[in-house]
């Protein structure tokens, strides 16, 4: 079983940790407790076929920008979230994005989802469709509009993400370490482990 790690970006109380919970918990976050930093991990099927994710839901960016290069330098796969009733939040993804590139270069097709929360507060919407698809196109990213309070279209942005992962990241990597520790590794009788 292949295994990804990926980062939740976004300002703060746009939802990440709601979201976040609701595709691996499939529970919903009523209140908002803002977070530092949260790992969950799970083993997700997608296309028949299971992948072990971990996702890292991190802190509103504006509050801990020093730790978000460590995040973007090891993650894999990036969910950008913003909330569909706050304009400024889409500014804040733009900027996280921006970081992204220059951390991962700019040449390279991160694996990258764009993700409107809050779908369900009609009334309170402030980012219009047409905006959202326009930036989605521009980046040439996927975006999802989200409710994690309904459960409205949640996995389907992050099994998105799973199959960008695994197209971007080959299986051949993993046999590659294989070969290398047939040839310069060792089996320590003890431990049973292999040492590089």
């Amino acid at each position: 079983m292949r295994e990804f790690n990926a980062v939740v970006l976004g300002a703060g109380g746009v939802g990440k940790s709601a979201l976040t919970v609701r595709f691996m918990r499939n529970e919903f976050v009523e209140s908002y407790d803002p977070t530092i930093q949260e790992e969950y991990r799970k083993t997700v099927d997608v296309d028949g076929e299971l992948t072990w994710l971990e996702l890292l839901d991190t802190a509103g960016a504006e509050q801990f920008t020093a730790l978000n290069e460590l995040y973007i330098t090891a993650g894999r796969g990036f969910v950008l979230v913003f909330s569909l009733t706050l304009e400024a939040s889409l500014r804040e993804v733009t900027s996280l994005r921006q970081q992204i590139l220059r951390i991962k270069g700019e040449n390279s097709r991160v694996p990258m989802v764009l993700v409107g929360t809050k779908l369900d507060l009609t009334s309170e919407r402030e980012v219009s469709r047409t905006h959202i698809e326009e930036l989605a196109a521009r980046w040439k990213i996927p975006v999802y509009e989200t409710s994690a309070k309904r459960d409205w279209d949640v996995s389907p942005a992050f099994e998105d993400l799973v199959r960008q992962m695994r197209q971007y990241y080959p299986p051949e990597e993993r046999h590659k370490k294989k070969g290398r520790k047939g040839y310069h590794g060792r089996v320590h009788r003890r431990s049973h482990c292999i040492i590089m």
